[in-house]
């Protein structure tokens, strides 16, 4: 299938050929959803730690005798019941990965990529180039192509300084390499703004099985 691909004032110049393998296909929401877990999951560090009696400083002695004083028996006064005891069932490092095959790791983006594309929420640009790292430079680009203020996430070819500092001021703005995209980043968009080499780079990868 052909993709549009526009100037800097909106217009229409060219089209991009790219395979119906990768963005015209049945989109399986079972593994988008699996893969979008995963990368949430592997995400974590999971060194949330706390401890229980046995590590909490102090206690080891019983702090009163078993029987004879009229109150509860206490054998430490680092009980998890006492204040500055020990915490019960509390949380402990954990390796939370979520390890998915491969293929299934591509064929989650490429149903993404073919969903949004059958949305028209794909767009493509040439190469933007900026001389100087100004964020006016950048949202006037947007505001020619008609989505300055939606959600965007922009995925240049290779990672350009200046776009990089001129796009990190717009809070809804996401600049991301385009073969580093994954399918989260593919869906926490409104628009998917590529640049053209970008969407043949990335076209170029999940082609491969």
């Amino acid at each position: 299938m052909d993709l549009p691909v526009h100037n800097f004032e909106g217009e229409v110049i060219s089209k991009v050929r790219v395979e119906d393998s990768v963005f015209k296909i049945e989109p399986n929401a079972d593994v988008v959803y699996r893969a979008v877990m995963s990368e949430m999951t592997n995400s974590r560090q999971g060194t949330h730690s706390t401890k229980t009696r046995s590590e909490v400083r102090g206690g080891g002695r019983k702090p009163w005798r078993q029987k004879g004083r009229g109150v509860a028996r206490a054998g430490s006064i680092r009980s998890p019941i006492w204040k500055g005891g020990g915490v019960t069932h509390g949380p402990k490092p954990k390796d939370y990965k979520y390890k998915l095959p491969k293929k299934m790791r591509r064929l989650a983006r490429r149903s993404v990529l073919s969903q949004r594309a059958g949305d028209k929420e794909i767009m493509v640009v040439e190469e933007v180039s900026l001389a100087s790292p100004k964020t006016k430079d950048f949202t006037h680009i947007l505001n020619k192509l008609g989505i300055v203020g939606k959600k965007i996430t922009f995925f240049p070819v290779t990672s350009n300084k200046n776009v990089v500092l001129s796009a990190r001021n717009l809070p809804n703005v996401t600049v991301i390499e385009a073969t580093n995209a994954s399918t989260y980043d593919l869906l926490d968009a409104e628009v998917l703004l590529f640049e053209k080499e970008g969407l043949k780079k990335l076209n170029d990868l999940l082609t491969v099985n």
